[in-house]
C-alpha cells in the first residue's frame, strides 16, 4: 500500500472519528459516513468507487456491533 493512500486513509479516519462526537449516530449515519470514506479512498487508490463505497458502508454500519466506534 502506498504512503499516500495510508496518509489519506489515516487522515480520513481521524476526521470521521471527530464528526460523531457528542451525538448518537444510527447505523444509517455510520453507513453513510463509511460509504463516503470508502468511495474516496477507493478513488484515490484507483480501485472501484462503488466497491469501496459498499465496503465502507458495511464497515460503518457494523462498527458499533464489534465495539470499534462507540
Amino acid at each position: 500500500m502506498s504512503k499516500k493512500l495510508l496518509l489519506v486513509a489515516g487522515l480520513g479516519a481521524a476526521l470521521l472519528a471527530g464528526c460523531t462526537q457528542n451525538i448518537q449516530p444510527t447505523d444509517l449515519d455510520r453507513a453513510l459516513i463509511g460509504a463516503g470514506t470508502g468511495a474516496v479512498v477507493a478513488d484515490l487508490s484507483g480501485k472501484s468507487v462503488a466497491g469501496g463505497a459498499a465496503i465502507g458502508a458495511v464497515g460503518g454500519a457494523l462498527c458499533d456491533d464489534v465495539r470499534l466506534c462507540q
